[in-house]
């Protein structure tokens, strides 16, 4: 489970709303039918849709994904390696297919995009200091 990307769930569940439910596309903005209304403080009024919350949870994953990087392990190369098919997958529905040029699924590309670069970096950055490899200035 470890080498599992998390944010492979919320493309799953995007794709599971495009071609099952219909939601997605051009109704993608409110993936789940009226936006809530939230009156802050301020007294402003902050029109949450569904959109909104799939992007937070998406962004909650990617923050686990990072997490995760950090480790070191055989898994983490399978991981990585996942991440970016992840990407991959990720970026040729945004081109490609219909239903998936949205802000909402824009947003989840990038952040897998981020995920297999951070994902990398934080790797060589932990290898680099576990091999104690000197840094030349």
């Amino acid at each position: 489970m470890g080498a599992f990307p998390l944010l492979l769930l919320a493309v799953i569940f995007y794709n599971l709303l495009a071609f099952g439910g219909g939601l997605a596309g051009q109704q993608a903005a409110t993936l789940l039918g009226q936006p809530l209304a939230l009156t802050l403080p301020s007294g402003d009024v902050w029109n949450l849709t569904g959109s909104d919350v799939f992007v937070t949870i998406s962004l909650c994953l990617l923050f686990a994904e990072t997490v995760k990087a950090t480790r070191t392990g055989r898994g983490e190369i399978l991981n990585h390696a996942f991440s970016t098919l992840t990407f991959v997958a990720a970026l040729m529905e945004l081109l490609l297919l219909k239903g998936f040029a949205t802000s909402a699924f824009f947003l989840l590309t990038a952040m897998c995009l981020f995920d297999v670069v951070s994902g990398y970096t934080i790797s060589i950055v932990s290898a680099r200091r576990d091999l104690m490899v000197p840094q030349g200035d």
